[in-house]
């Protein structure tokens, strides 16, 4: 079974026969070129043509994060199953402003509702969040009454808040309170494991993506503009509640991740090595951890990623109307 290779010492990448050689510190790791689905780089890493060339025969991306744990950018290898036809059915609703908005307000929709899927969870729990529920029911009403997706993104954005709001009450250690959402820098750990987990969810998606006749580029609720993708955003929206939050939870709630994982400096908040080796794991676990379909039976949440796909395919050529994942619990 392939799974991804996530690189967090320095060291370098070659092609060895019909193998990948890993030289680090440590010494030399011999990868079957057959056991990998994408490749997640962390440390400082030299790679050749030859590697190139030869990942990018066997179909596999490489994504490089800085030392902060940012998702920096991607090596995505020449598209084996593109289809010019499906990137003219992407740009044609992309291009109508009706259908793209019913797009945007699709992923806006799904996200949301899973973020109440989350908090529903945590009430049953006992967790005191009946009025932010009823404050994001409330705002949700909104969403189908928009008319641009800068609107949009402004609902989804106050939505954010009230629902980011939740996690003090969600996550028991006192000393990763939320405070507010900061990015670029994270300011406290709390921001810094939202910022992580989004950035390897967004190359997760992006790496799905390669597997279906999608193009990444052609987004529709954040704007085809100077960035290389932008649907894999979107569509990590609707996945970040039942992923990425999820994960947080439970690293925090059972005491895994702790104060001493991160590295504080003068208003900005990252995992250290350790850390990020302790969060990757769980986030892993979650992937491939599979739950009940009503149509397909169990499968795992990575699977229900590429089922995202293949569900906006049928969309753009007018099989089936795109409906967003929604998490059941």
């Amino acid at each position: 079974m392939k799974k991804p290779l996530y690189i967090f010492s320095s060291g370098r990448l070659e092609r060895r026969e019909n193998t990948l050689a890993l030289e680090t510190e440590e010494g030399r790791k011999v990868i079957p070129i057959n056991s990998v689905s994408e490749i997640k780089v962390f440390g400082e890493l030299d790679i050749n043509k030859r590697a190139l060339e030869f990942l990018t025969k066997n179909q596999i991306p490489i994504h490089f994060f800085n030392r902060y744990g940012y998702y920096i950018g991607s090596f995505y290898p020449r598209e084996a199953l593109n289809s010019g036809y499906i990137i003219l059915k992407q740009a044609q609703h992309y291009l109508d402003p009706e259908n793209r908005i019913y797009l945007a307000k699709s992923f806006v929709a799904g996200a949301v509702n899973n973020m109440l899927k989350n908090l529903q969870y945590y009430r049953r729990k006992g967790k005191n969040l009946s009025e932010f529920i009823e404050n994001i029911e409330k705002k949700m009403k909104e969403i189908s009454e928009a008319s641009s997706t800068p609107e949009l993104m402004q609902i989804e954005g106050d939505i954010r808040k009230v629902y980011y709001a939740s996690f003090d009450i969600i996550i028991q250690p006192p000393e990763f309170s939320f405070e507010r959402r900061s990015k670029r820098p994270p300011e406290n750990p709390l921001n810094a494991l939202i910022s992580f987990g989004n950035s390897l969810l967004y190359t997760t998606v992006l790496s799905e993506i390669y597997r279906t006749h999608l193009d990444p580029r052609i987004g529709y609720l954040h704007e085809t503009n100077q960035r290389s993708f932008t649907l894999n955003l979107d569509i990590a929206e609707v996945f970040k509640p039942v992923v990425v939050d999820r994960v947080i939870f439970s690293l925090l709630n059972k005491g895994q991740i702790q104060l001493k994982h991160f590295i504080e400096e003068v208003g900005f908040s990252y995992l250290n090595e350790k850390g990020k080796g302790i969060f990757v794991k769980e986030y892993e676990d979650k992937l491939n951890t599979t739950i009940k379909h009503k149509n397909l039976g169990k499968v795992s949440y990575r699977k229900l990623i590429r089922i995202e796909c293949y569900k906006l395919y049928k969309h753009f050529m007018e099989e089936e109307t795109y409906i967003p994942f929604l998490g059941e619990w």
